[in-house]
């Protein structure tokens, strides 16, 4: 009821016309918002179609002309659509926060993070560090060139493929530490999460959604994103390494 309840509020209860709602997205939000899409689904008669593209591969399909109903993506590629007008201005919701986190393969020694100087240590003495091509990849190769350590860890870096999953390689054992967000560090098969940055050299990702300027379906798609990024779910969000994206999301 009281997620009945929430849908009613944000104004949009099941009507007559029952839309298909497509949604071009990042992976970082994926678990808790598998978890969102059928709640909406059933609640409004709108059926949700998601497509998921890592943020390098998001920002060409969108500019080379793809038209989705809703996208999401962190907050700066959002802006970035919004101002060359792919985006609709105006129709942001901010979906989730998260923050960069660290793992290891189950079983290995959980490194220190606690401090600059620890990581430092740690990153140097790794055999080889898994790292993204996504928002927490950029951010950590500026980290890293401000600490000094850029150019001597980077010939360790194993990458995943733009949308793939860190987790993955240190599953394998083909990373001894891997960096990205923690959504997509938690709960995940083969890896113990070994906990976030510290605060001061952490990097916070926001992201976004916002409706396609071009979408066939603009009211329901700004009906889901405003949905995914009600305050209700914070719970929800925590269990999978997320914070709500904005106090004010609407």
């Amino acid at each position: 009821m009281k997620t009945l309840a929430l849908i009613a509020s944000l104004g949009f209860a099941a009507t007559a016309h029952a839309a298909d709602i497509t949604v071009l997205a990042t992976p970082a939000i994926r678990e808790a918002y598998a978890e969102l899409v059928p709640v909406f689904e059933k609640q409004t008669q709108h059926k949700v179609a998601t497509t998921w593209v890592g943020t390098a591969d998001l920002g060409k399909r969108l500019n080379g002309g793809e038209v989705f109903d809703a996208v999401i993506c962190a907050s700066n590629l959002l802006e970035e659509l919004t101002d060359t007008g792919k985006l609709m201005a105006g129709s942001r919701s901010d979906v989730a926060r998260s923050a960069v986190g660290v793992a290891v393969r189950t079983g290995a020694p959980k490194p220190e993070l606690g401090s600059e100087d620890a990581l430092k240590k740690t990153l140097l003495a790794a055999k080889s560090i898994g790292i993204s091509t996504g928002p927490s990849g950029v951010y950590l190769n500026q980290l890293f060139q401000r600490m000094g350590v850029l150019d001597e860890i980077k010939p360790k870096f194993k990458v995943p493929p733009p949308g793939g999953m860190v987790a993955e390689l240190v599953a394998k054992g083909e990373a001894e530490i891997g960096f990205q967000q923690v959504a997509e560090l938690v709960n995940k098969p083969g890896v113990a999460f070994v906990g976030a940055l510290p605060d001061s050299l952490q990097g916070i990702t926001v992201f976004s959604g916002a409706v396609h300027g071009r979408s066939s379906e603009p009211d329901a798609a700004r009906a889901f994103l405003r949905f995914i990024a009600s305050p209700e779910h914070e719970a929800l969000l925590g269990k999978h390494g997320l914070q709500l994206g904005s106090s004010l999301p609407y």
